[in-house]
C-alpha cells in the first residue's frame, strides 16, 4: 500500500512483516523506516530531514509484543513506551518499565517505540541506559531473511552499525529476577528530557552490579570500576544491605567516573576547576546513583 505525503516524503509503504519491510528498503534505498515517528516527525517539521520515502512499521504485528527465550525476554522493537509501562511488563523488566513511564507525556508514550529509541540514539533516550545496564542484544533483520545480533552498546558506541536495508526487529534482554531501578532528573517539573539518568541492576547469579548513566554523554556510560568496587562489598549470600555511607561513596565514584576532573595542565600547574554547570551535573549523577543503589538493595 502506498500513499502520498508531498511535504514529508514522496511515498509511504506499509509492509505487514519484517521481511517485507526489508524488501521495501531494498527497493527504495533512500527510504527511511518509521514506527511511532516521535523523533522523525520532529526532524521533518523542523526542516532537518526530508526523506524521499517512508517505510511504516506500524502494521508489523510480530514486533509489537514479546516472548520468552532461554532465560531472556525477546522484545519486539515496535513495543510502545505505554505498553512497556504496564504492570505485567513491569513485573518482567522493572527498570525498562520505569524508563518507559518516564519517557514523556502520554502522546509520546503512546506513539514512541523501543526500537525507535534505540535507532534514534538520542543521548536523553530513557530506554538506553537501562538496555546498557542489562547488556541487551539487538536482533537485526536483513535481506533474504537474514538475522544477526548486535550488542546494544556496540550500536550506540558506533562499533557496529546497521547496514543498508537492515531493520532492528527485536531486543533480547536477560531476565535477572533481581532488583533493578531507573531514575532520572529533568530540568522541569513533570515528564521531560533527562538532564541525567541512572539505571542500576543487580545480577546475583554473576554476583555483580551493573550501572549505566544516561544523558551526560552521547551514549550511556558504564562506570565499570565503581561497579566492581561496590559488588565486592555486597554480601550476596546474606541480606545484601550496605551502610548509607557506602551507597553515598558509590554515588560519588560513579559521578566522578562519568564527569571527571579536567586533566592537569601541560606545564604542571593545577588543572582548571570544573565549571559550575558540570559540578551541578556531577552532584545530580551522584544523588541518582546513590538512590538507585539504595532502592535496589532495599
Amino acid at each position: 500500500m502506498t500513499t502520498h505525503a508531498s511535504q514529508a516524503a514522496q511515498s509511504v509503504t506499509l509492509p505487514a512483516s519484517l521481511d517485507e519491510a526489508v524488501a521495501a528498503l531494498a527497493a527504495m534505498p533512500a527510504a527511511v523506516p518509521v514506527a511511532g515517528g516521535t523523533d522523525l516527525m520532529a526532524a521533518v517539521n523542523s526542516g532537518l530531514l526530508r526523506p524521499a520515502a517512508l517505510v511504516g512499521l506500524g502494521r508489523i504485528s510480530e514486533i509489537r509484543g514479546w516472548q520468552y527465550q532461554d532465560g531472556h525476554a525477546l522484545l519486539g522493537a515496535g513495543l510502545t513506551h505505554a505498553r512497556m509501562g504496564r504492570p505485567d511488563f513491569a513485573a518482567l523488566i522493572p527498570a525498562l518499565a520505569a524508563a518507559a513511564r518516564a519517557a514523556g507525556p502520554p502522546q509520546i508514550r503512546n506513539a514512541g517505540t523501543l526500537g525507535g529509541n534505540i535507532v534514534t540514539a538520542a543521548p536523553t533516550g530513557d530506554a538506553l541506559p537501562v538496555l546498557a545496564a542489562l547488556e541487551a542484544t539487538l536482533i537485526v533483520a536483513g535481506p533474504e531473511g537474514s538475522r544477526r545480533e548486535i550488542p546494544v552498546s556496540h550500536l550506540l558506541a558506533g562499533i557496529e552499525m546497521l547496514r543498508p536495508g537492515e531493520i532492528v526487529g527485536f531486543v533480547r534482554v536477560p531476565l535477572l529476577h533481581a532488583p533493578q531501578t531507573y531514575l532520572k532528573a529533568t530540568g522541569r517539573t513533570g515528564p521531560g528530557r533527562a538532564t541525567a539518568s541512572v539505571a542500576l541492576v543487580l545480577d546475583p547469579a554473576r554476583r555483580n552490579v551493573r550501572c549505566a548513566v544516561g544523558a551526560v554523554a552521547p551514549m550511556p556510560l558504564r562506570p565499570l570500576e565503581a561497579e566492581r568496587w561496590v559488588a565486592a562489598l555486597i554480601d550476596w549470600d546474606g541480606d545484601r544491605s550496605l551502610a548509607p555511607e557506602v551507597c553515598a561513596a558509590f554515588g560519588e565514584y560513579v559521578a566522578a567516573a562519568c564527569i571527571p576532573d579536567p586533566p592537569p595542565a601541560e606545564d604542571g600547574s593545577e588543572p582548571a576547576a570544573l565549571p559550575p554547570a558540570a559540578l551541578q551535573l556531577r552532584r545530580t549523577v551522584a544523588a541518582l546513583a546513590r538512590r538507585a543503589l539504595g532502592r535496589a538493595l532495599a
